[in-house]
Formats: C-alpha cells, structure tokens, sequence
C-alpha cells in the first residue's frame, strides 16, 4: 500500500495531485512561466517551417548548391527551436525563440523567392504595366499577348471564346515594381515586391499581435508555404494582404471616444492603398465600415460615429484616389475598365465552389448567370446580417465576404486562401467583448427570440440558396452528338470532331468549344465548320479541330476526355464526354 492520503471508512478525502493551468486564449500572461498556449503555438510554428522545405532543397541541390546549404543550416535551426520551445522556462526566453523561428521562416521564403521568381500571369502582367510606366505609356486596355501561351504563364480564357491579355488590376503594384524594374528588368521585379510585401506583413502581424500569437503569425503567414507561392507568383493580392493587416487588427479600436488619431489615420491611409493594390480589399471594406460605425455608434451616438466614419472613410479614399489619378487621367474609360476586368470579364467556370456542380459532375448548364447572381445576393444578405447582428458577426467580418466567393462563376481557393492572415488577426485581437456594446437595429419583439433571429439570416440567403440552386438544376443547353478522329501519330489523341449539335432552348446560341481532362479546359478548338449562330430550337453540324491540330489522349484503359461548349451571353456550359471507342474517320 502506498504511503499518500486515500479514502477511508471514516471519511477522509482522497487527495489527488492538482491539475495543471491552462490559461485560456487571450488571457493576460502572468508570472514568470510562459502560457501552455504561447508554447504550443512556437511548436506548430516551428513544425509549420518543415513544409515544402525538402523540395526546395531538393530543387537547390541540382541548381543552386549554396542555397541548398543554407536550407540545411535552417533545418539545424528549426530543430534547436523545437528543443527550446518545449525547454525554455521564462515568457521572454519563449518570445526570443518565437523571433527565431520568424527570422528562420523569413530566411527559407528568402530561399525559395531566389530558387523561383520567375512569376506566373499576374506576376508578368505587372512586371510588363512596370515596364510601361517606365516609359510613360498606359497600362489599362492595352493587350500584351506575347506575354502569354508558355505553361507557367497560363490565359484567362472568356466565356466569349475569346482570353483577357490586359491588365486587370488597381496600379499600385505597378507602381511598386516600376522602380525596382528599373534595375531588375525581368518578372523578378513584380515578384520580388509582393514577396517583399509578404515578409514586411508577417513581421507587422507579429509584432501587432499578443505575445502568446505571434508564432501563429509566422505559421499562417510563411510556415505553411501557401502564401510565400502566391508570393513569388507576382499575384497583386499579397500587397493588399500586408496592407490590410494593420488595418484589422483590433480594428473596433479605431476611432475609439470620437477621436481618429494617427493610429485611425494611418489605418484608413492602409485601407486605401490595400483598395489600390487588389479588388480583393474592395469586398472587405464595406464589412469593415459597418462594424465600425456600429461599435463606435454603441459608444458615441450617430451622429458622432457618423462623423468618425466620415473622417476615416475619407482619408481611405483620398489615399485611393492619390494612386488611381494619374492613370484616371490618362484614359478614364481604359482605367475604369481594367479596374472592373475580374468582375465583368465573364471568365470560363474555374474552382472549388458550387458552380463545379455544373462543370464537373453534370452535363451543363443553361443558367450560369444565376451563380453571379446568386454570388451578389449573398454578399447582399451577408451585408445586412452584418447590419443586424453586429455583434455577433463582428468578430468574423474578415472572413464573411469570401463566402459570396464560393457562389460564384470563378471560385478558386485562392480568393480564401489569400486573406487567411486576416482571420487571424481577427482571433486574436478582436474578441466578442469588444463589441458587447455595439449598435443593432432594435427588432420587434416577436422577432427578438434565436429561432426568429434564426430565420431572418435564413431569410437573407435564402435568396442566394435559390439563385444557386436554379443554376445548378437548369439542364445543359446544347444537346452534343460526337463523333471524333483519332491518330496514333505520333501519339494517340484526337485530330478533329464531328458534332451533332441541338439547341434546346429558345435563345441564339454561340457556342465556343474546347476539352477538359480534369479542372482546367484547353485552349479553344478551331470551328472547321458550321454555323457561328445557332437559332433557338435549331440543329446544325460542326466540325472542330483542337489548337495545334492535335490533342493528346489521357493515360488510362478508360481514358476520360470531354468536350465543352460554352457561350458567353447568355453564360452557358454544355459536357458531353469523347467517346474514345468512336469510328477512326467520317
């Protein structure tokens, strides 16, 4: 029998060892030992550094050997981080290895911006309007197809059959690199800023975030590998993520007791820049400003928090405006359409989201306009809910305007994936106490309960639910009968198609076709003949022959290969598969 207290018939009280504390997220540290959570995120941080990193390596090893032993040194220190991250005894020894382990995250995205920074379209499109700054020519409606066909740097293709060889987006990342290729006259300069952006944004969120985060910063922002990708890919929205980062932490403090400051100032001056660098920011920005007015209505009153939206809003525009004019003034109509390209461009389906009910897993559909309606409804309805339930959303507005994303026609995971340090931020710096005491519409009492409450935000999306459901449910437009010719020269593929084609609906359609393997459609097939119009309820034959004359056939005993015809206006998308059993010739 063991020496220790234990129960006993005269009642006496088993004593057990006390459980340790755990302090809760968000709770204030005391003491000299580090928090439970501060050491578990240094360890998923620390963990986060290994991803990708062997590739890298990898890929230094055949090109680049004095980066691929810088990569080893870094992997000495991930794991003497992990050691002290689970051995260190005081909060600043914790906090010194959470500097560590950003100063090594930094290091290997340092590592693999030199190893690839050759950049994809968005890359190459800005480094191309840096160029054109340079020498004082525009940079909007002007196309630059050279640019484009190598297989890193992929074509927007239209709904139109035609592709988008423009630029599409606000300039300040043109205006970044403009400088920057004036030394480095290569795609290098555009992705060079954005990476660049991506490392001054996660130190900021680092130092702007509680000490027990920070190494949650340094995972989401580098650890992962995602981000540093999109980084040296050129894409203009990592601009606008490092600007929108001190914009969102602990954003309910801004114009705390009626007064901007400079803190609320240089905010509103981020906001702007963030809103001239990517359209991304523009759909944050609205949720941003109805969580602002409603705290500071809470605390002040309308009129006054009109007046603080007021100031803060127009410091926003004006930083907006200082960018945009000087291309406004160039060719306003060029401008204001470069602007708007991603949202009226009528991109060819591509994603994650609903519309691949559509693409991938049925034969088409003869409504894809109701997926952008369905998409701007339920930004709509989020918007109002937004109004409604102030602070019960409050603390998830930087993640609420991507959902209408996932509605629409172009949902990749990147319009999501790109802002992920925002919900971050978010988490850690804006809990539910800090809008206790925001403003909310008073609703009649009836509608006061968690079940009317309930059906009210049903009520808001039900109109999204729907628009998506038309779209998915519509039946495809075209009716396709395929007879293709195959080659075994000097591969098996396809050299042209015979197509039986009926329009089943009551509307002049024309159709652009081209094949799918897997998520992505090929360039556009060349129509050999038949009509560029077909009338409602009429039938015609085509023949199509795909670019180059020639398609390669999928590996497989069943090989799956599709042809899709789309139209532009009305949007529409019709699937037949390529029966690779057909007859040789016609």
């Amino acid at each position: 029998m063991g020496d220790g207290p234990r129960a006993g018939v005269g009642g006496g009280i088993l004593q057990r060892p006390a459980p340790p504390t755990v302090a809760l997220p968000g709770a204030r540290m005391s003491g000299a030992a580090p928090q439970q959570l501060h050491r578990g995120m240094t360890v998923l941080a620390t963990v986060s550094l290994f991803i990708g990193t062997r590739s890298a390596w990898t890929h230094a090893m055949a090109s680049q050997p004095a980066v691929a032993g810088i990569i080893s040194l870094c992997y000495a220190g991930i794991l003497v981080c992990g050691v002290l991250a689970l051995a260190v005894r005081g909060r600043r020894a914790l906090v010194r290895v959470d500097a560590g382990v950003l100063v090594l995250a930094i290091v290997l995205v340092v590592c693999g911006f030199w190893l690839d920074h050759a950049g994809t379209d968005e890359g190459v499109l800005t480094a191309q309007a840096a160029h054109e700054i340079l020498h004082g020519r525009p940079i909007y409606g002007q196309p630059w197809p050279w640019l484009f066909g190598t297989p890193r740097v992929g074509i927007t293709k239209t709904m139109s059959g035609g592709a988008d060889y423009t630029y599409g987006y606000p300039p300040l990342n043109a205006l970044l690199a403009a400088p920057v290729h004036a030394v480095v006259h290569s795609t290098a300069a555009a992705t060079m800023v954005t990476t660049g952006a991506l490392i001054a944004g996660s130190v900021a969120l680092w130092v702007l975030l509680p000490q027990p985060w920070r190494s949650a910063a340094t995972a989401v922002c580098l650890g992962f590998g995602v981000l540093p990708g999109y980084a040296r890919d050129g894409y203009p929205a990592v601009v606008a993520l490092a600007l929108l980062i001190p914009v969102v932490v602990r954003w309910p403090a801004t114009g705390a007791r009626g007064r901007l400051g400079r803190d609320g100032v240089l905010r509103a001056v981020c906001l702007g820049a963030a809103c001239a660098a990517q359209q991304l920011a523009w759909f944050l920005t609205p949720f941003l400003l109805i969580g602002l007015y409603a705290v500071r209505r809470g605390e002040l009153g309308p009129r006054a928090a009109l007046a603080v939206l007021a100031r803060y809003t127009g410091a926003a525009t004006l930083t907006w405006a200082a960018v945009n004019a000087y291309f406004a003034a160039q060719n306003p109509h060029d401008w204001l359409t470069g602007l708007l390209l991603p949202i009226t461009q009528k991109g060819i389906l591509h994603g994650q989201g609903v519309m691949g009910i559509s693409y991938y897993f049925t034969d088409g559909s003869s409504r894809l306009d109701y997926y952008s309606y369905g998409s701007v409804l339920l930004l709509l309805g989020l918007l109002a809910a937004t109004v409604l339930f102030a602070r019960r959303l409050g603390p998830a507005l930087t993640v609420l305007p991507w959902l209408a994303f996932y509605v629409a026609v172009r949902s990749q995971d990147g319009y999501f994936v790109m802002m992920t340090p925002l919900w971050l931020a978010a988490a850690a710096t804006v809990p539910a106490t800090a809008l206790a005491t925001a403003w909310q519409p008073r609703l009649p009492r009836p509608l006061t309960g968690r079940r009317a409450k309930a059906a009210i935000a049903m009520g808001l999306l039900a109109p999204a639910v729907l628009c998506a459901g038309v779209a998915a449910a519509s039946p495809p437009p075209l009716h396709m009968s395929l007879t293709p010719k195959f080659t075994d020269q000097p591969r098996r593929g396809v050299t042209s198609i015979r197509i039986r084609a009926v329009n089943t609906t009551g509307t002049a359609l024309t159709p652009h076709f081209a094949s799918r393997t897997g998520q992505g459609a090929s360039g556009w097939w060349t129509i050999a003949s038949g009509p560029a119009l077909l009338a409602p309820h009429a039938s015609a034959t085509y023949v199509v022959r795909p670019a180059g004359g020639f398609r390669t056939l999928p590996g497989g005993k069943h090989p799956r290969i599709f042809l899709i015809a789309v139209t532009g206006t009305p949007m529409t998308i019709t699937t037949a598969r390529i029966p690779v059993t057909a007859p040789a010739a016609f």
